[in-house]
């Protein structure tokens, strides 16, 4: 339908409807569709005015956009450890990391199971400093009913091909923040103040600040929209197929996930586990996998020990030692909404197999 219109790529009515199904689902303010979730948190960054100076305090154990985003507008991203039981920022060590430069907390929800989420907005209430949830991968996650994505200042949400809602590229700015808001739409839109249909009238736009080609184009609304009438079919069967996975490796001692609190919906974006024999047995456990056809992989490795991050802030191992043992042990299993019993029975066969034939 979007095609059979013309006329316009990057506005329209699928991307303003987009937009408001997003919000209302999570329960914020506002909402700007965006072309990717690193979009979304360098729009954030600048939107909050945080730059030169200011520092932003990010997990290690995340995808490398989280970190990368306050070095985007000039920041410095401080690494606090993760804990283990939702691995997301330990609330203990991020009071620890806090400076008078500290100018936001920025948690992931890891895989979409929330993180200590409340007790980093009390941190960040009390220091007075931002809170901005990456919950790139955990739309649809929630705590006693309230969703992540509503309990900062402002989030982000990406819809890349891996996540729950997915359009091949993708992501969104939340927020309950006027001005953040405001900015943020101009940020994403080369700094143009749209007053109407930019793509029906040869009148140019008033470019009033610094921007860039952030937005999501309208076949990519269309396609989340699409989505986004069966998000909660979509969460129901990943979990009902993560808690078949959990139950047919119950006896396998070496595997251990994560529990889901009371009150807590985690989506399951990926489907994570820990492997406690250690970093040597993940490691032949994942390569024994790939070699009889299962798909799996480690979800991350520590921003902090990245090359980039090494060479150019010195870090080294040991760093981060909670951090660096919850990475050593994680290893993702094949998670999506059509998986099969038969798939999930022979991808539990396989890893009792190697652990029963000498896998520690």
């Amino acid at each position: 339908a979007v095609i059979k219109k013309g006329g316009y790529w990057a506005i329209g009515p699928e991307i303003q409807e987009f937009e408001k199904k997003v919000c209302d689902y999570v329960g914020v303010k506002y909402a700007v569709a965006v072309n990717s979730g690193t979009s979304a948190l360098h729009t954030l960054m600048a939107a909050h005015d945080i730059g030169k100076g200011d520092e932003v305090i990010v997990p290690a154990f995340t995808f490398i956009a989280t970190a990368n985003a306050p070095l985007f507008v000039g920041a410095k991203p401080v690494f606090a450890e993760v804990e283990g039981a939702t691995y997301g920022l330990d609330p203990k060590d991020v009071e620890k990391k806090i400076t008078k430069n500290t100018k936001a907390i920025m948690p992931i929800h890891y895989g979409g199971l929330p993180c200590r989420i409340e007790e980093l907005r009390q941190i960040a209430k009390d220091r007075k400093v931002l809170l901005i949830e990456d919950a790139a991968g955990a739309i649809g996650a929630s705590i006693n009913g309230k969703r992540v994505g509503s309990f900062g200042e402002s989030a982000i949400l990406s819809f890349c091909a891996p996540k729950v809602v997915t359009t091949g590229e993708g992501g969104m700015i939340l927020t309950n923040d006027d001005r953040a808001y405001e900015k943020a739409k101009l940020i994403i839109n080369q700094g143009r103040a749209d007053t109407g249909n930019y793509f029906a009238t040869a009148t140019p736009g008033d470019y009033v600040m610094l921007g860039y080609n952030f937005r999501m184009s309208t076949m990519t609304a269309a396609l989340g929209l699409a989505q986004m009438s069966k998000l909660d079919d979509i969460i129901k069967m990943r979990n009902d197929n993560a808690d078949y996975m959990i139950q047919k490796l119950a006896g396998t001692k070496q595997v251990i996930f994560p529990k889901v609190a009371d009150g807590t919906v985690h989506v399951r974006q990926i489907h994570t586990a820990r492997i406690v024999s250690g970093v040597e047995s993940r490691d032949a456990l994942c390569k024994y996998l790939g070699q009889q056809g299962v798909s799996s992989r480690v979800y991350w490795s520590p921003v902090h020990l990245t090359p980039f991050y090494k060479r150019e802030f010195g870090y080294k191992e040991g760093y981060l030692p909670v951090t660096e043992k919850v990475a050593s042990e994680v290893l993702t299993f094949p998670m999506y909404p059509t998986l099969t019993k038969d798939d999930m029975d022979y991808v539990a066969r396989c890893t009792s197999d190697f652990f029963k034939s000498g896998g520690k």
